[in-house]
């Protein structure tokens, strides 16, 4: 079970993340016909805004990550004894460099990995996890965070947070240039094809074309979500691989799923990329997940890991 989930992850994912660049792509075609009437001029702006944009996104320090989460690091073991043990034991078992440990001050019991690499990973724990799990709970979680880097996750996730952007700013500058085309006239072009012929054919895909650029950002944001609770999935699911102890990772979902404490000031940005949802809500009964949480339902999470 647990090695045929890891697979089905795994294909769910390429699967996704392919769904993704197409789409993005598509994107780009429909701008083209809309502002340019040739699909060709939107696909390659579409190919360059989002290769330069995932450039910026994947070099970007996860320092830049850590200062927006509040989170301090821990340069020595005398410091944090138990947490960096964890850290340091978790990635000897997944045969990763030891990853950089972050402490954030906050009573919310919570975690999160950053890094494109398994080089330049960092694990970041809140105080309250520290505080109120015990050491087998504990090092399911920081097993779970250690498995997002094995899994170039945060690589993943910064492409999706990019091509989300990208979905964006592209919807928004096809509108502006739609808007100021049509006040000086730049769509002069389209209307005398429209009435040389074919323009009925011409007019229903201008209109699809426009539908589906405005909805655009919805289903983007949307097809990261999937993605981002796919990827909790094959975290815990390798995580169990790691420590060989579903129990663990299960009590600390049960225990964090009933905690109501609330983290003082969550980076919206970074809501993705935690253990849990760092907005408190009724995740522990929800059954199902909505097409935009970030996260499965926690009873979802625990459900599979006791089939293991």
């Amino acid at each position: 079970m647990l090695f045929e989930q890891i697979a089905a992850n795994k294909r769910k994912t390429v699967f996704i993340v392919l769904g993704f660049f197409i789409f993005v792509m598509l994107v780009g075609c429909a701008i083209g016909i809309l502002v340019y009437n040739n699909y060709l001029n939107g696909l390659i702006m579409a190919a360059v805004i989002g290769a330069i944009y995932i450039a910026i996104m994947i070099f970007s320090s996860s320092k830049v990550v850590m200062t927006m989460n509040r989170a301090k690091e821990v340069t020595s073991k005398d410091q944090e004894p138990v947490l960096w043990d964890t850290v340091e034991s978790m990635a000897m078992v997944a045969g990763i460099p030891m990853p950089k440990v972050y402490i954030v001050e906050d009573p919310s019991p919570n975690a999160f990995a950053t890094g494109i690499s398994p080089e330049k990973g960092a694990v970041a724990v809140t105080r309250g996890l520290l505080d109120k799990l015990e050491r087998y709970e504990l090092e399911g979680v920081i097993a779970h965070e250690v498995a997002h880097i094995r899994n170039y996750d945060i690589r993943l996730s910064t492409i999706a947070i990019a091509l989300v952007a990208v979905v964006a700013i592209l919807s928004d500058l096809a509108m502006r240039m739609l808007f100021w085309g049509s006040i000086t006239g730049g769509n002069n072009n389209r209307k005398s094809n429209d009435n040389n012929g074919g323009g009925g054919a011409q007019a229903i895909i201008y209109i699809v074309a426009l539908v589906f650029v405005i909805l655009a950002p919805i289903i983007a944001t949307a097809i990261q979500f999937a993605l981002s609770r796919n990827r909790e999935y094959l975290a815990d699911a390798t995580a169990i691989e790691l420590t060989r102890n579903p129990t663990g990772l299960a009590d600390a979902l049960r225990k964090i799923g009933g905690d109501t404490t609330k983290m003082k000031q969550p980076s919206a940005a970074s809501e993705s990329i935690y253990f849990t949802t760092p907005s408190k809500g009724d995740k522990k009964k929800k059954e199902k997940a909505g097409l935009f949480d970030s996260h499965p339902p926690i009873a979802s999470r625990i459900e599979r890991l006791e089939h293991m």
